[in-house]
């Protein structure tokens, strides 16, 4: 499963400085490797950081504490748990979600990392529920972005998605183009983000929320 990882994550790092899709190849026989059971061992860094609050009285979350290419299973950011929504159907992998460096930026961002399921949304619990909720995101060539806000009995409550395809850099010196996408409801409970091309990928380096009072 490391290894499968690595060669996701040296393939998108490669497919952002190219400013192409990323292209992906499997281990030999086109399966992906399956992971061990035992999952990681809960770290110092993994602890929850006390969140920010800003102006608005948002919570604001980034990821800079996660470490970069390592794949895990979960990861809590102040209150709230990100993981994969749902286990993959491709393999018998455990699913799992990884940090990459935003490129060109001191930020980095949560994604899936698996690389040929990428149509498993990440999902972001947030106890207490939100409001609104907002994703500072980036993504490869290609990819599209959408994100969704459930209650806490898993009803649609708001979609936010681009029209088209995830911005590009106009020059291979520049950063890799952010964007953001909103959501609102009554009680959010969770929120997915997704989006990403097999190979490729979608990040977050900032969420946004705005906890019910």
């Amino acid at each position: 499963m490391k290894r499968i990882v690595r060669q996701f994550l040296l393939g998108l790092t490669l497919a952002l400085l190219a400013g192409a899709a990323v292209v992906y190849v499997p281990a030999a026989g086109g399966q992906t490797a399956p992971a061990t059971a035992t999952a990681p061992a809960t770290t110092a860094a993994s602890a929850p950081s006390k969140p920010k609050i800003n102006a608005a009285g948002e919570v604001v979350l980034t990821f800079e504490r996660g470490d970069a290419g390592k794949a895990i299973p979960t990861w809590k950011e102040g209150d709230v748990t990100f993981s994969l929504a749902w286990a993959p159907r491709n393999s018998r992998a455990q699913g799992r979600i990884v940090f990459f460096p935003h490129l060109k930026t001191e930020r980095q961002g949560i994604l899936n990392a698996m690389a040929n399921e990428q149509a498993i949304p990440v999902k972001a619990e947030i106890p207490g529920g939100a409001s609104s909720v907002t994703l500072v995101m980036w993504g490869t060539i290609g990819g599209k972005a959408r994100v969704e806000a459930h209650d806490k009995d898993g009803k649609l409550l708001d979609v936010a998605e681009l029209p088209g395809t995830v911005p590009e850099r106009k020059s291979p010196a520049d950063p890799i183009p952010s964007f953001e996408l909103s959501v609102k409801g009554d009680k959010i409970a969770y929120v997915l983000f997704g989006g990403a091309v097999n190979g490729g990928a979608v990040a977050v380096d900032e969420m946004r929320y705005k906890p019910i009072k």
